[in-house]
């Protein structure tokens, strides 16, 4: 495995968000000529300078720890499991946007998409999946696309692997991750069949559960300012009904829910 310098991992941050170097040097406040001496090695930057261009570069924060070491500092960033006492405050306030996203489903998981964290409105749509897709690490994508999982309920199942897909791809241009490629190639490569999904305003998910079609569309929620690892790469996916229908399911006291969702 090849050791980068931290100028030629600067440097592949930069070609990555497509700045050039007076881009960069005008956004971090330094001379064009300082990028350049970084990125070629004539120049040590302390630590508050890498920190200063990966700032300016949206480097995550995964990476900066990787710039950091590279150029001889300690990381800066913790990592620590959501369970852990110092993160009780976030873990709760993820809690509490599933717990009220209720009756609709929401459920949190990592840059990998593995499962974080569920509510309850998700477990009937988990009931039917096969128990080897459940063991921990659940991974959203394989749940999703995997025909034991939730494929077989999914109408619109080439609209929804085009959304991932979509995604995936977002995510891998914005930070390359050996394993979530991984999972690309396994999951998402597309096929001659493959086309973009249709639609006038969000794309749907139809799925069909209890002899009826739910219509879905969601949105994506992350922590704002994280200073740790974990928190920097949770990502919330809240589910609403797209007509009344599929509202009344939902709605319906009948169905009760119980259980405290997955964690």
């Amino acid at each position: 495995m090849s050791m980068h310098t931290v100028g030629e991992l600067l440097r592949q941050w930069r070609h990555r968000r497509r700045l050039s170097q007076l881009d960069l040097a005008i956004a971090a406040d330094v001379s064009a000529r300082h990028v350049s001496l970084v990125e070629t090695g004539r120049s040590n930057p302390s630590a508050a300078m890498v920190l200063r261009l990966a700032d300016q570069l949206d480097v995550p924060l995964r990476d900066r720890n990787r710039l950091l070491l590279a150029a001889g500092f300690a990381p800066r960033y913790a990592e620590r499991p959501l369970d852990d006492d110092a993160l009780s405050a976030a873990r709760n306030a993820v809690e509490r946007v599933l717990r009220a996203h209720e009756p609709y489903p929401a459920l949190a998981f990592d840059r990998r998409w593995n499962l974080v964290m569920t509510n309850r409105a998700v477990d009937p749509f988990l009931a039917e999946v096969d128990p080897e897709l459940l063991r921990p690490p659940v991974n959203l994508l394989r749940l999703g696309l995997d025909p034991r999982g939730l494929a077989r309920l999914v109408v619109n199942l080439s609209d929804v692997r085009a959304v991932f897909r979509s995604r995936v791809r977002r995510q891998l241009a914005a930070a390359p991750d050996p394993g979530l490629a991984a999972l690309y190639e396994e999951l998402l490569e597309p096929g001659p069949e493959d086309a973009p999904a249709d639609a006038d305003v969000t794309i749907q998910m139809i799925v069909r559960i209890g002899g009826r079609e739910l219509r879905l569309f969601s949105t994506i929620t992350t922590f704002g300012t994280p200073l740790d690892i974990t928190l920097d790469e949770v990502a919330i996916e809240s589910y609403y009904p797209a007509d009344a229908e599929s509202a009344a399911y939902f709605e319906d006291p009948g169905r009760g829910l119980t259980g405290s969702g997955r964690a």
